[in-house]
């Protein structure tokens, strides 16, 4: 499973999930042309086959819309991975490097630097020692 890609996963899932909404949406529609059958009048007959009809019409819809974000969704996943793939194997251009400072000017800051972290370093790890 984990060398499989999520898209492949994402299309299997939705197909299922496709095959299980038709058969409930089929079902439904077979729940109405029962009750038409058993309908006394014909007026009655004519609404439940009508019923059925719609029932049938917006189920398909609703598959057909999940079915379509599903592949939306395995297309956008693959084509970012397409894209990560492609900027990890492109060279990378080295940044240019700054100028070189005077060494008395580094050195002066360097040197101030080390004692202002070193005692916050220090104060920080003590503050952060506490007892639960």
């Amino acid at each position: 499973m984990a060398g499989t890609d999520l898209d492949g996963i994402i299309r299997k899932l939705a197909k299922q999930q496709h095959k299980s909404l038709t058969a409930a949406v089929k079902a439904g529609r077979d729940r109405y042309l029962a009750l038409a059958g058993k309908a006394k009048d014909a007026a009655a007959k004519q609404r439940y086959r009508q019923m059925a009809k719609h029932a049938m019409e917006e189920g398909t819809a609703a598959a057909r819309r999940l079915q379509m974000s599903a592949d939306n969704a395995a297309d956008s996943y693959a084509r970012a991975m397409r894209k990560a793939t492609e900027a990890a194997m492109t060279p990378k251009a080295a940044p240019a490097k700054p100028a070189v400072k005077p060494k008395a000017k580094a050195e002066g800051k360097d040197t101030a630097g080390k004692v202002r972290s070193g005692k916050a370093q220090s104060g920080k790890a003590k503050s952060g020692k506490t007892k639960a």
